[in-house]
């Protein structure tokens, strides 16, 4: 079994179908939805994890492939502007997951590693200089 975070826009022709219903169902995949945004008649977008073999997290992203739903792998759904970002460290003690951190306390140095982010955005509230946003 892996897990991969993937981040997905659905475009207005796609709203309507129930396509996480299918990667359950006939994809045999785990699905943890982390944010969602995704209304009728509009563009939507997905922040989330699937958990699988790698033989059915394959052919379901081709399944995907099949719709006007653009994938992006990671996670996408939290941006971390490393060149906004004044290495204050407000974000590091909002972060739970410990996806923010300082890596060298001599330097205050701050990184963002996405793969811990669970996009509680806690972050966002916290860093007075806008380094992190959310993509929708």
């Amino acid at each position: 079994m892996i897990t991969k975070k993937i981040y997905l826009y659905f475009p207005k022709s796609e709203t309507e179908k129930p396509i996480v219903y299918q990667l359950v169902k006939d994809y045999n995949l785990i699905v943890n939805i982390f944010r969602a945004k995704v209304t009728p008649e509009e563009e939507g977008y997905l922040s989330l994890e699937v958990t699988g073999n790698q033989e059915d997290i394959t052919r379901a992203f081709a399944f995907l492939g099949t719709f006007d739903v653009v994938i992006h792998a990671g996670n996408k759904g939290v941006h971390w502007d490393e060149n906004r970002c004044v290495h204050c460290g407000a974000c590091v003690v909002h972060c739970p997951p410990g996806a923010l951190t300082i890596v060298d306390q001599g330097t205050r140095t701050v990184t963002f590693n996405e793969d811990r982010c669970i996009e509680c955005l806690a972050c966002i509230a916290a860093c007075p200089f806008g380094a992190c946003s959310s993509a929708f």
